[in-house]
């Protein structure tokens, strides 16, 4: 099962063009669709949640056509957006028995099944009788997974899920996405790199709309292999080293700029050669924008 889309594109009455001829093919897993703020992710998540509609294009999900069937898409769908509004008084227990309902468990003996297995299976089942006011931003998170889950549905879209959370309640996550996406499509819209590497055996980078990059973390690493440098300089030198070469990113390291550069023999300039992370792949690529979409074909 494959969730295959194809020129979709969307401008809107602003005239910000959102999604610019995008084309993808998801495959069953994890999925991980990177990109900075305001690169279109959400733009794509809303669309393929029929939130939306495209200027054109398609989106199909096996034999669902999602433009032409909404519904049929929606029977399938759990999605947990950016900004996920709960009833804050309301316990998480009876929350999810209303939105199961919602999702058209009527029987009450199934529903009282299926919450209570939701429950277990986000780790909030000892505190079912708690508002969701009183919830940790982790937890409201993970009561998001739970009501996404109602249905058992083929796809669920999450949009920034860690975002904010503090580092013990972003690995329970990592854990829980990656139990869910074992036997489903799930697609996660981050601008955090260590989301995607963590998680996702695809991957896709998007900015300004158009898909730049699409295959494997592995493979997009093994593609720069040989290709990343780095060194410290003085603050005073950036702006000549960024006139220079190709410098793709930097960040303080002790008080001093740590460059990593884009290119090929530079020992005698004196930079290290170092092994390409997620992260050289996600800023060589973002400044590559103008070029052709690249592509790295992903084995069988």
């Amino acid at each position: 099962m494959d969730l295959i889309i194809k020129n979709l594109s969307k401008t809107y009455p602003n005239g910000v063009k959102a999604l610019d001829n995008v084309s993808l093919t998801i495959p069953q897993g994890m999925f991980g669709l990177l990109g900075p703020n305001g690169a279109g992710k959400s733009s794509l998540m809303r669309t393929i949640a029929t939130l939306q509609a495209p200027d054109s294009g398609s989106i199909h999900l096996d034999a669902i056509d999602a433009l032409e069937d909404k519904m049929a898409l929606r029977r399938v769908l759990g999605y947990l957006p950016q900004e996920f509004g709960v009833y804050p008084r309301v316990s998480a227990e009876d929350l999810l028995d209303h939105m199961a309902v919602v999702k058209g468990i009527v029987n009450r003996g199934e529903r009282r099944e299926t919450v209570k297995a939701l429950l277990e299976q986000t780790n909030l089942y000892e505190v079912r009788k708690r508002s969701i006011s009183t919830f940790s931003g982790g937890m409201k998170q993970r009561f998001g997974i739970a009501q996404a889950l109602i249905g058992q549905p083929l796809l669920i879209i999450v949009d920034e899920p860690t975002a904010g959370l503090d580092p013990g309640e972003r690995n329970r996550f990592y854990n829980l996405l990656s139990e869910i996406g074992e036997n489903i499509i799930v697609i996660l819209s981050t601008h955090i790199v260590d989301d995607v590497r963590e998680l996702c055996r695809n991957m896709a980078i998007i900015n300004e709309g158009r898909v730049l990059f699409a295959g494997r973390p592995q493979a997009a690493m093994h593609e720069l292999r040989g290709r990343i440098w780095e060194r410290t300089i003085e603050k005073a030198e950036l702006a000549e080293y960024q006139q220079q070469y190709r410098v793709i990113s930097t960040k303080l390291l002790a008080g001093q700029p740590l460059l990593h550069v884009e290119g090929e023999a530079l020992e005698a300039a004196g930079f290290q050669a170092v092994e390409p992370s997620l992260e050289d792949v996600f800023f060589s690529t973002i400044q590559g924008k103008n070029q052709a979409v690249q592509s790295v074909s992903v084995p069988a």
